[in-house]
């Protein structure tokens, strides 16, 4: 190569990086290579003045008390402070209860892993690709190749209510591939099995669920629909660009306070949620913790065994391009940094 053709490389090369610095998400850089403050409470602080509306974070180690942390805004415009006791949307965190309520009913020999869904829900399963390839399994596991009614245009702007409304928004489309040759996370799954769980046992999973799961761990803050609770106990939500709060706006959504999303947690990860049989049925096909994300609200539960250590985090400012969740990331590894700093 020549002296000029090297030269014109280099420069290409370099403008190519100034221009590639425009695009680096700065914000996300600098605060994950932000000196670690020494407690919880500073790094809360500090998120919710400099990027959140408020936060809630719960954290439980080993046989201790659990610390509840909070800061920022219940509600932004009365100026109301983060409540530890406050209800809060959990979203798909959710799906780790409906996951644990169908190993139940496979460990109780009413399902099994490798029943089809034409068999489990044989009129809807009608006008759902694959649906006698399908399997309970591939449905826990996001393997079903089934399109998500989420990702429907304009889907959030205007929820449908029901479940049936839901599944119409992808009845007799084709399939994003096919069962078990990919994963592909996907709300489709998750709101067909709890239709297979009001099938199987003949009343709303919603019941089922309360019986089997939130009465036997004594968690009597956790609901299934904004009508089950006080509208004022519920933490605001905030969308990035929409001013009002939009508590009121019903996504379907679980609710619970952070202490009853802490409980149920520890107890999936020590075994206390499961009867004989059930933790290794469960453990085949799901995780022990997980995200959620709807318009207002995203949640983080977590286990950590090597510090034996439960961390969730509620905050209560989102967006859909992904920066508000990756905040929301980098600040729950912080604190889990800032926990396993401690002596």
């Amino acid at each position: 190569m020549n002296k000029k053709a090297l030269w014109s490389l280099r420069i290409a090369l370099l403008i190519g990086t100034v221009i590639s610095l425009f695009f680096v998400p700065w914000p996300l850089v600098s605060t994950w290579l932000a000196p670690l403050p020494n407690t919880i409470q500073q790094q809360i602080d500090e998120a919710t003045q400099d990027h959140f509306d408020g936060m809630i974070v719960y954290v439980q180690q080993g046989q201790q008390p659990a610390t509840i942390f909070t800061a920022g805004w219940h509600d932004r415009a009365k100026q109301l402070p983060a409540e530890p006791n406050a209800l809060f949307k959990i979203a798909s965190i959710s799906k780790l209860y409906v996951a644990l309520a169908t190993t139940k009913l496979i460990n109780d020999g009413q399902l099994s892993l490798n029943d089809s869904l034409s068999q489990l829900l044989p009129k809807v399963s009608q006008h759902l690709p694959n649906a006698n390839e399908i399997t309970l399994r591939m449905l826990l596991q996001h393997r079903s190749g089934l399109p998500n009614f989420t990702d429907t245009p304009n889907y959030w702007s205007n929820p449908p209510a029901t479940a049936s409304e839901k599944l119409a928004l992808i009845m007799d489309e084709p399939a994003d591939f096919a069962p078990d040759s990919d994963y592909a996370y996907c709300n489709t799954n998750y709101l067909l099995l709890t239709q297979i769980i009001n099938h199987t046992v003949g009343y709303s999973y919603q019941q089922y669920i309360t019986d089997r799961i939130l009465q036997p761990l004594a968690l009597q803050n956790t609901y299934f629909s904004l009508d089950a609770i006080n509208i004022k106990d519920l933490m605001g939500g905030y969308y990035v660009g929409v001013q009002p709060n939009i508590k009121e706006n019903d996504y379907g959504s679980m609710i619970a306070s952070i202490t009853d999303v802490g409980r149920f947690i520890r107890a999936l990860n020590d075994g206390s949620a499961f009867a004989p049989g059930e933790q290794a049925i469960y453990s085949s096909v799901y995780k022990f913790e997980h995200g959620g994300l709807i318009p207002g609200y995203q949640s983080l539960a977590e286990y950590h065994p090597d510090i034996d250590t439960v961390v969730v985090q509620f905050v209560n400012t989102t967006d859909f391009d992904g920066y508000e969740w990756n905040l929301s990331e980098i600040y729950i590894n912080r604190i889990v940094d800032i926990l396993k700093k401690k002596p």
